[in-house]
């Protein structure tokens, strides 16, 4: 079984200071069966996200969609 990957983010609070956040994806085979390549999002880049909300409130989710820098969205699951 391959394990899961995870993206983590930096944003802007509702205090204007930067909170972290956790995403968890699909394993690493599975995004690339679906088209990602290593360095299709690096640290650093800005990116667009839609992801669920985890149930408890707490910054993460399980990540749906990703859009790169320049890119068009893709499935990340």
């Amino acid at each position: 079984m391959n394990p899961h990957t995870w993206i983590y983010l930096e944003v802007p609070g509702e205090d204007g200071e930067s909170v972290v956040w956790a995403l968890e994806g699909g394993s690493p085979n599975a995004l690339l069966r679906g088209g990602w390549q290593p360095d299709s999002v690096e640290a650093g880049d800005h990116i667009t996200v839609r992801c669920h909300r985890l149930k408890d409130g707490s910054n993460g989710c399980l990540l749906g969609f990703l859009t790169p820098p320049g890119g068009e969205e893709k499935e990340w699951d």
